[in-house]
């Protein structure tokens, strides 16, 4: 490589470098796809009650409270800069469990059932203390398809993270990527 080409590529490297850090450093955007408001720094993962026991057809799943509380911890962790706290969180997000339910989708020529969704639905509510209109509440809905010779037991890791997975990843959309 001649000594021109060299300098110029370092030179291209350096300013991608540069954009790069204050793109990122700016708070605005990031690769993720996050939209921060300016001067938030902080959020807040209430515990999310599996209440899904309360709705007919719902089954309580030990633990699915826990679990998806802390995918979402995780994500929006993962995905910012923002720093998690249990208190005066300046983006709040919250809600309960509504439904986490098992039924048949499809028939065999027996009359069984030939595949089972598992169903899970959460009703959200985000608070942004700094921007009032961006407060909104809402229902997120996933479900989870297996085969009926399957138990939920069988399948829950791959079905919890491929819904949690889902559902998380609409929530930070529609709180911090504003697709």
């Amino acid at each position: 490589m001649t000594l021109m080409k060299l300098r110029q590529n370092k030179l291209f490297g350096g300013v991608l470098l540069l954009c790069s850090l204050l793109i990122q450093g700016c708070g605005i955007y990031s690769f993720t796809g996050a939209s921060i408001p300016p001067g938030v720094t902080t959020f807040q993962v209430n515990f999310f009650e599996n209440q899904a026991g309360n709705r007919p057809g719902s089954t309580i799943e030990p633990g699915l409270d826990n679990e998806f509380t802390n995918a979402l911890q995780d994500l929006i962790m993962n995905q910012t800069n923002l720093d998690l706290v249990t208190s005066d969180g300046q983006l709040i997000y919250e809600g309960e469990i509504t439904e986490y339910s098992v039924t048949p989708m499809s028939a065999t020529a027996e009359i069984t059932a030939a595949q089972n969704r598992l169903k899970m639905s959460v009703a959200f509510r985000f608070i942004n203390t700094k921007i009032e209109e961006d407060d909104f509440s809402k229902t997120y809905s996933f479900f989870y398809d297996f085969p009926a010779g399957l138990q939920v037991y069988d399948v829950k890791d791959a079905a919890h993270k491929e819904i949690f997975d889902r559902i998380t990843q609409d929530i930070f959309n529609d709180t911090l990527a504003k697709w």
